[in-house]
């Protein structure tokens, strides 16, 4: 009976990334059709508040129960999440001031380089602190910042697609639902790949270390966002869409591989159980 109880508390806390994701859509569905059918528009904030972070957060409990070095508390992944992703807006939004005056090809890979230099700020900090010392925490840092990053330049996409539209839910919601479903594929990808393969060299050497990996780590990252950037400007929307695809695939096929790494590399360290309930 103690066994049957413990097995299934475990399965239940290994599911909450789908607890958090079915909950959280149905959240905002619920609150979506009462907004529009009362025509309250205090609804609104609450609406985009779920629409932004739902898949975010999800998409970070999903590798925090999965490959998390168990000495990582929740309250440093939130910290993380809210303030990395606040400080890499607020610096990417600074720097690319000038930088968007132009959607030329050019400008586009600087507005990469700057967003994913941004996002780097909050895990360059964490990286020097030197604490958190597995591929497995870089890699839960880099996901955690990018996606607080994606869910606060969505809550902005969305606003200013609800004003632009002059009310337009319909806009504010396409809006909400593409960047949901793609944040993950995104910025979660990409500071997540840079921050796994800085994490891991260092764990190598035993030192920090910045060597061609790291770097084209870091290239690579740069380039998937300025393509996707260049595709999603495309007038085609076969071409948009099928190029998004291509770079989804990509970007969401190097970070799996790199989280398969990190698995393996978890297994060796101690993990917290959930311990029996005594008496039962």
């Amino acid at each position: 009976m103690i066994d049957l109880v413990y097995m299934v508390r475990r399965t239940v806390m290994k599911g909450n990334w789908l607890w958090t994701l079915g909950i959280g859509v149905g959240l905002f569905f619920v609150a979506n059709i009462t907004m529009q059918s009362s025509g309250n528009p205090n609804f609104f904030p609450t609406v985009i508040m779920l629409g932004s972070f739902v898949v975010p957060v999800a998409f970070v409990s999903f590798f925090y129960e999965h490959i998390r070095d168990r000495d990582i508390p929740l309250s440093v992944l939130g910290i993380a999440f809210l303030i990395g992703g606040a400080i890499g807006t607020i610096a990417a939004g600074i720097l690319e001031y000038s930088t968007l005056t132009s959607s030329s090809v050019v400008s586009l890979f600087g507005v990469g380089l700057i967003e994913e230099s941004a996002k780097f700020i909050v895990p360059l900090i964490l990286f020097i602190g030197w604490k958190y010392r597995h591929q497995a925490d870089g890699l839960l840092f880099g996901v955690t910042v990018g996606m607080g990053f994606a869910a606060l330049e969505t809550m902005g996409y969305a606003l200013v697609a609800l004003i632009q539209s002059q009310g337009d839910v319909t806009a504010m919601d396409q809006v909400l639902l593409v960047r949901g479903l793609l944040a993950p594929a995104g910025h979660g990808a990409w500071t997540g790949i840079i921050c796994a393969v800085l994490w891991r060299e260092r764990a190598k050497a035993g030192k920090i270390t910045i060597n061609g990996w790291v770097i084209g780590a870091f290239v690579l990252a740069v380039v998937l966002h300025a393509f996707w950037d260049i595709v999603n400007s495309q007038s085609s929307n076969t071409v948009a869409y099928g190029g998004m695809l291509a770079l989804a695939l990509i970007s969401l096929g190097v970070l799996f591989t790199l989280y398969v790494n990190a698995r393996k590399e978890t297994r060796g360290l101690p993990t917290r159980q959930v311990a029996p309930t005594p008496g039962a």
